[in-house]
């Protein structure tokens, strides 16, 4: 199976500040001590021209040039820098690439992204570029599928996905998240479940179960873009959900049986994680990892 890194672009941020970006490089560091079958790549940059798929070519100059205000970098929560333009492009092209890969051989992972707060015109929640909804339309404008499906599993809504993809019906929004948590206005994707605080493994699955039930009832995608958010956890500073390990690997199982059912491939995005032990998180990732991981091959059925 592939996976696709882009740890190396570390934001400058300022000393105290709450995003876990060390996980990404504990992620990518561990991979080889759980599962010998992965491959590691660099992810390629992404072009504007790609990027204008779901974003605002204003937006994206922007950013580019680091023209963005004051406001507008508080709402993403980074302050600007080439290495923060940079290692949005990689993030969106780590998506890219690992759709390109599921097509090809089951499943396949970015070691990063999940980047669903951002909208067409502006970036939230530690979001930039929205690799998500990006790489849906690509793989359609490459003509390798017709029809995506976004399960985003992040503890919190992707109201930016949700947003960019509102009028578009050949891509299925999913979003199960915790009903209190951020973002306080939510976004209406094609199917959303709330959650309230404290829902643990039992419930979470059987509210997942009926989800994916409702999304195949609706919908036939030919890819899943999987949204596998470690912020789940009972450990989690941001989750307030309390989910175990071993709940979470049954969410991951629930959704690639799902998609092994009908020869979906699976592309993953990490998503958030915010653990008051950042090795939590890095389990968490790590898990799901390797679990996909058991999912790849048989790429001649993977249609």
């Amino acid at each position: 199976m592939k996976a696709f890194y882009s740890d190396h672009f570390v934001l400058p941020l300022p000393q105290g500040h709450r995003f876990p970006m060390q996980k990404y490089r504990l992620v990518r560091e561990t991979l080889p001590l759980v599962a010998d079958s992965i491959e590691v790549h660099e992810a390629p940059h992404t072009t504007d021209g790609v990027l204008a798929l779901a974003h605002h070519p204003d937006y994206i100059r922007k950013v580019s040039e680091g023209r963005l205000s004051a406001e507008e970098q508080k709402a993403i929560g980074f302050p600007w820098s080439p290495e923060m333009v940079e290692r949005s492009r990689r993030s969106a092209g780590a998506t890219i690439a690992a759709c390109r890969a599921a097509l090809a051989d089951g499943t396949a992972v970015n070691l990063a992204g999940g980047t669903h707060h951002s909208y067409a015109d502006h970036g939230e929640g530690f979001c930039v570029f929205n690799d998500a909804a990006i790489a849906s339309r690509l793989m359609q404008a490459e003509r390798r599928v017709k029809r995506v499906a976004i399960v985003d599993l992040d503890v919190h809504q992707g109201n930016g996905t949700a947003s960019i993809l509102a009028d578009d019906d050949s891509v299925f929004t999913l979003s199960l998240h915790g009903e209190r948590n951020y973002p306080f206005r939510k976004e209406a994707s094609d199917l959303d479940v709330a959650l309230p605080d404290g829902t643990g493994d039992d419930l979470y699955l059987d509210a997942l179960e009926g989800a994916l039930a409702e999304l195949f009832r609706r919908f036939s995608p030919q890819l899943i873009i999987y949204l596998a958010g470690a912020d789940p956890h009972e450990g989690d500073r941001l989750g307030r959900l309390k989910l175990t390990k071993d709940g979470l690997a049954a969410r991951d199982r629930m959704v690639l049986d799902a998609a092994r059912a009908r020869t979906i491939p699976v592309a993953i995005a990490m998503a958030g994680g915010y653990g008051k032990n950042i090795q939590d998180t890095v389990d968490v990732h790590v898990q799901t990892i390797a679990l996909a991981s058991q999912y790849a091959g048989g790429a001649s059925t993977m249609k």
